[in-house]
């Protein structure tokens, strides 16, 4: 049965609010995923097919979609309003995120409330370390195997993380190839781990929870950062992960 949902976070960060506004409004992918960017005004065409409802630089940006496409929602809107705090060195953001799902609901919503509060602290990780570099974004997911509440857990392994081990922590961690990188664990929880390097920012997502293959995003801000050399590189580790799994 259809019903609306809203989800509402709010938070400061350590940047300027047009900082803030040009990362949620270029679609660089810096923080979340490349897409297109909106029209800058009113009535434009905002991405995937949403509609720009608000459009005030550097305040307040509203889209909204509706017929979305997909099997479990019909609407969706996304909005940030963004005020500045110690004199324009700060920003304040609120976030809302809201529609219809159209089944599932429980199951929908948890899942889209947990992605928020790691995409958030992303955009945050991304304005404090990062912006406005340049990135290559890559993203990938597991095999059929890893479509259970333990992947993660198999990651965290695999990466050489401790049970114990906390977010805030710096690291040294297993990537491809036999590689070590040396990170900070930024993010960590049940469902999601994020790792900080000096050059990327590399996100895994439980997504098992939810009946979904395990997925992993790179953000990658090298100047001679390699999208599809990182997509192989991670997959071929992820599948060697749950091949032993």
């Amino acid at each position: 049965m259809s019903q609306e949902f809203e989800i509402v976070r709010e938070f400061e960060v350590d940047a300027p609010p047009e900082k803030v506004w040009e990362a949620v409004t270029t679609g660089t992918g810096g923080y979340l995923w490349p897409m297109d960017p909106p029209e800058p005004r009113e009535g434009g065409k905002g991405p995937f097919g949403s509609t720009v409802t608000a459009w005030d630089p550097p305040h307040r940006y509203t889209n909204r979609s509706e017929n979305v496409g997909m099997p479990t929602q019909s609407v969706n809107e996304l909005g940030y309003t963004i005020e500045s705090r110690d004199e324009g060195r700060r920003a304040w953001v609120r976030y809302v995120h809201s529609g219809i799902f159209t089944d599932d609901w429980n199951n929908q919503y948890d899942g889209a409330s947990k992605h928020t509060n790691f995409y958030l602290h992303t955009l945050r990780e991304y304005l404090t370390h990062f912006a406005p570099r340049p990135v290559t974004f890559a993203q990938l997911q597991g095999p059929a195997a890893s479509r259970t509440p333990r992947a993660l857990a198999a990651v965290g392994r695999a990466l050489g993380l401790a049970d114990d081990t906390a977010a805030g922590t710096k690291v040294t961690v297993q990537g491809p190839g036999g590689r070590t990188l040396d990170a900070v664990l930024d993010y960590r929880n049940p469902y999601f781990v994020g790792l900080r390097t000096d050059h990327a920012l590399i996100r895994f997502f439980g997504r098992g929870h939810w009946g979904a293959p395990l997925g992993i995003s790179i953000h990658d801000f090298a100047p001679d950062a390699d999208a599809e050399a990182n997509e192989s590189a991670w997959q071929a580790w992820l599948n060697e992960v749950f091949s032993r799994a």
